[in-house]
């Protein structure tokens, strides 16, 4: 009995990597543990000489288990077939590709879609993305990025969701969901990645790929949230960060990757490096060569090498010199293998590779309307005084300005990698469609000087004003301005930190000199991160923060700006008033002496030149209809065990137009084992209200809502009081307060 127990606890695929793993020679296992770049021209000639000659005869011999970069049924299908028909097991390729949010068809950038707090929405971006990167031949995306960061000088958090835990969990959850759907086998289906473990989101400075030194509270309640829901979704492949974590880089972080991720969370499908990242332990001072990094590697659980070379060319050895047990060869390559059966790779190699399917799918306008719609639900309005907008539909002379207006490139956003310049609807081709205003452009300024393709680098114009002249003089004679300033898309992103969070460049002192002549202005944002625009917030009367909305930017901003739709985001980052307040956030702790009633006082926690508050603060974002907030109530005032409360609101739209609105729940545990933060959003709802109309809404409040990882180094709800706030964004609530009490 105990035996038949055991051989069923198997699965039939584990038995099928099981007679594999049988035949397999040990070079054969490495070999699944190396992921090459696309090397060569695949339809070229083969290549003769060099690295590239020796990458291709490493896949003619089966010692490559993955490929990423490599794009189009047509290459798909000749590398797969190498690995398939020409190798001795053949086992079929793994192929990867960012597809971090969009193949050809781009949607917001991953920060902009989580302004949006639509978690349905977001899941069929994400499976949007998912079936037109299958359709060429893609079965692999190294999405999503569920780093939470507090930095906006890190350019990479227009790749995730912020700064909020519960948030960036949720929407992990959803992202992992819509890559890979309910089937992987199925052809609209990929793989997610979830990246990068851990603590990326954190580097000092707010500069890529610096060092990160975080206590293990910060590590286990605000970092590894994300993470662990990613686990609990069912994502099958987890992705290793550059930084260093408590001076071990993270690919060779055995806590990271054996203890947490795959002892304590139970995860079973595998770990790839990141680019390089194995021999990049060399150059932090963590192993001597490339050899050693392997080793490092292997033992820490990176289960795959992505272009170290590290893997393939010296694990064999270190097995053979004991340094390396051939057990954690077996594990990792068992892991990959898995994988690809559930991929359904060994009963059909060539699934992804259609060339019909490929030409149908590209494109097509399912896609198209489906990220208009998430285009427009990631609009933020920042600001709206005596209602600038929505704009009239007729009867005005509306002037825009700005480089970005007129850029077709630039909403794409940053890693965008497989999209074609100049396919983005711009924001002057989406006011182009409304013909009841007499429309004029005026570029004023660019935004960037030069760009090198390789690397996707625009440089910042700081010099040239030659445009600011026709652009003061079109705007003296406008009813409206409509100013597009911002960053340009491939000024975020990896590698992209700023000093500075301003408008770049000239821009700001163009947005002066305009409103010096006509102060009617709407300000369309377009970045990749929170910027600091304390100068606009005091004049402008109108802000629209637009983010980089993909291909149909321009026609999602101009519905918004026309009242077509009712903008409903709510920012996901807080936006601080000067770069010197970050990193800024909301659920900040506070401190032994915060915020004094004593003005005369400076012996507190502040700035004696800028304010402790936010610019914008979590959660912020407009309407044109007005909602209020009353009536807070809690059902009981105390609870134990598995029991709970009820806390419900009524909120009514006071203004003259149906909108939607995003209630958000926090919780403030008062008194606890290790210092808590002064709110954590614990929950939200998005409602939509008619004018006049009221709803109730109500949040359950339970041990689970309470939970954190304690004094105790585990994760529990402790007894005690706790306030709960409820509102429309972190700091404008109603309060009231609770007890949690041992049983």
């Amino acid at each position: 009995m105990q035996a038949k127990q055991s051989f069923t606890a198997k699965s039939p695929i584990d038995f099928r990597v099981d007679s594999i793993m049988k035949l397999m020679t040990l070079e054969e296992k490495i070999g699944q543990l190396n992921q090459y770049n696309g090397f060569w021209e695949i339809t070229g000639p083969t290549p003769k000489e060099g690295q590239a000659a020796k990458k291709y005869a490493d896949l003619k011999k089966g010692l490559v288990g993955s490929m990423l970069n490599v794009k189009g049924v047509k290459d798909v299908r000749a590398l797969q077939k190498i690995a398939v028909e020409e190798t001795r097991l053949g086992i079929p390729l793994i192929f990867g590709f960012d597809v971090i949010h969009g193949y050809k068809t781009i949607s917001p950038i991953p920060l902009a879609e989580a302004a949006s707090w639509d978690l349905v929405e977001i899941k069929k971006s994400a499976a949007i993305a998912a079936e037109e990167a299958a359709s060429v031949g893609l079965n692999w995306t190294f999405a999503p990025m569920v780093d939470i960061s507090r930095d906006a000088r890190w350019g990479r958090v227009m790749e995730g969701a912020g700064e909020d835990p519960y948030l960036g969990s949720l929407i992990a959850v959803a992202r992992v969901k819509g890559f890979q759907g309910d089937d992987l086998k199925a052809r609209n289906t990929i793989l997610a990645c979830a990246k990068h473990f851990a603590g990326y989101g954190f580097a000092e400075s707010g500069r890529d790929y610096n060092t990160v030194d975080v206590s293990e509270s910060t590590l286990q309640n605000i970092i590894f949230p994300p993470f662990k829901a990613s686990v609990d979704a069912g994502v099958r492949t987890f992705m290793n960060s550059f930084n260093e974590l408590n001076g071990i880089p993270a690919t060779g972080n055995a806590y990271l990757q054996r203890n947490i991720l795959k002892s304590d969370w139970k995860f079973d499908g595998f770990v790839v490096s990141d680019w390089g990242s194995i021999n990049e332990m060399i150059a932090h001072g963590f192993a001597k060569d490339s050899k050693q990094a392997a080793e490092i590697a292997i033992n820490a659980g990176s289960d795959m090498d992505m272009e170290s070379n590290a893997y393939v060319e010296h694990l064999a050895a270190l097995v053979k010199e004991g340094k390396v047990k051939e057990s954690l060869i077996d594990d990792a390559a068992r892991r990959i293998l898995k994988v690809k059966f559930e991929l359904g790779l060994f009963d059909n190699p060539y699934l992804y590779c259609d060339e019909n399917y490929e030409k149908e799918t590209i494109g097509k306008a399912a896609f198209q309307e489906g990220v208009l719609d998430m285009a427009k639900k990631s609009i933020v309005l920042l600001k709206n005084e005596k209602e600038l907008l929505p704009l009239q539909k007729s009867g005005q002379k509306i002037v825009v300005i700005g480089a970005l207006a007129n850029d077709k490139t630039s909403p794409l956003g940053s890693w965008r990698i497989a999209a074609d310049d100049n396919s983005a609807v711009s924001l002057l081709e989406g006011l182009q469609n409304y013909k009841g205003n007499q429309l004029t452009y005026v570029k004023g300024a660019d935004v960037a000087q030069g760009r090198t393709e390789f690397i996707w680098e625009t440089k910042i114009n700081t010099t040239d004003k030659s445009g600011f002249a026709e652009a003061i003089q079109a705007a003296k004679t406008a009813d409206v301005v409509i100013m597009s300033l911002g960053e340009h898309g491939l000024q975020t992103g990896e590698g992209r930190s700023r000093a500075e969070l301003g408008l770049p460049g000239v821009q700001q002192e163009l947005l002066e000199e305009v409103y010096k002549v006509n102060s009617n202005i709407v300000l369309v944002l377009n970045n990749g991160r929170p910027l600091a625009i304390p100068w606009a917030d005091a004049h402008i009367p109108a802000i629209v923060e637009a983010w980089h909305l993909g291909t149909q930017s321009g026609n999602a901003i101009a519905q918004v700006l026309y009242g077509d739709y009712n903008p409903s985001g709510k920012l996901p980052m807080t936006f601080p008033r000067n770069v010197g307040q970050v990193p800024i956030y909301y659920n900040y702790k506070n401190t032994g002496r915060p915020a004094m009633n004593e003005p005369e006082s400076v012996f507190w926690s502040h700035y004696i030149d800028e304010k402790n508050t936010p610019l914008y603060p979590f959660g912020f974002g407009l309407s044109y209809a007005k909602f209020e907030y009353s009536d807070l109530s809690l059902n009981q005032k105390t609870f134990s065990g598995d029991g709970q409360i009820q806390a419900t609101v009524t909120i009514k739209n006071t203004g003259k137009y149906a909108g939607k609105e995003v209630v958000q729940l926090y919780i403030r545990d008062l008194i606890a084992s290790v210092t808590r933060p002064v709110k954590e959003l614990k929950g939200f709802e998005m409602i939509e209200l008619q004018s006049g109309e009221s709803k109730k809404v109500s949040f359950t409040i339970d041990k689970k809502t309470i939970e954190f990882f304690t004094a105790n180094s585990k994760w529990e709800a402790e007894a005690g009081d706790f306030k709960v706030f409820v509102g429309g964004n972190s700091m404008q609530t109603l309060e009231s307060d609770f007890q949690y009490l041992n049983n």
